[in-house]
């Protein structure tokens, strides 16, 4: 598969020798992956991830996977912060109000066992921007696939028997917040599962 390259001057170095643990799925909530890339290239912007997936399944690098994309914002993630230095963030050609395109999850599904087996990332390293940031993201949304990803290998499966914060949510939050988080990640309500 072709992966198109267009650089985005919107990242620097991983703080403090911080290696990628971690990938991050955003939806990009703009009108095409054409005006997402152009925002995540602008410098007045400030933000950028590594790589944008459009609807067609097309594939583009914006930031080399050794350099820090801003991407994640605040947030934090089994206890851990500066997100941006641990992650690789992919961002889905999305408006979050609908399914993700078949080729576009097929495309993602090529993409994630390179960057997993590139960094020894296993499958719970595979997170939503909502689930490091709830209250203040909902991105992938309701409508990703996380069963799907989970399938094959791709992402975790529902961590039976802990609670929200062994499970990595670890995010200051209020408990509704990290509840839709839940919800949004497992399709679940984690009142009914012990889960808070």
């Amino acid at each position: 598969m072709y992966i198109h390259q267009h650089p985005s001057p919107n990242c620097g170095p991983r703080r403090n020798g911080l290696r990628p643990s971690l990938v991050v799925v955003h939806y990009t909530a703009m009108a095409s992956a054409e005006a997402a890339i152009e925002r995540l290239c602008d410098p007045a912007a400030e933000v950028s991830a590594h790589y944008v997936i459009g609807r067609r399944g097309e594939i583009t690098q914006l930031v080399d996977e050794e350099m820090r994309a801003w991407h994640a914002g605040a947030g934090e993630w089994h206890g851990q912060d500066d997100v941006n230095s641990r992650s690789i963030g992919i961002e889905l050609d999305n408006g979050g109000t609908y399914p993700f395109a078949e080729p576009q999850m097929a495309s993602l599904e090529w993409l994630l066992p390179r960057i997993l087996d590139r960094w020894g990332i296993g499958p719970e390293g595979v997170i939503g921007h909502s689930d490091m940031a709830p209250g203040r993201k909902f991105d992938p949304g309701a409508h990703f696939d996380w069963a799907r990803l989970a399938r094959q290998g791709l992402a975790a499966t529902l961590p039976a028997g802990k609670t929200a914060a062994d499970a990595g949510y670890t995010a200051p939050a209020s408990d509704a917040d990290r509840a839709v988080a839940v919800q949004l990640r497992w399709g679940t309500d984690p009142r009914t599962k012990g889960f808070l």
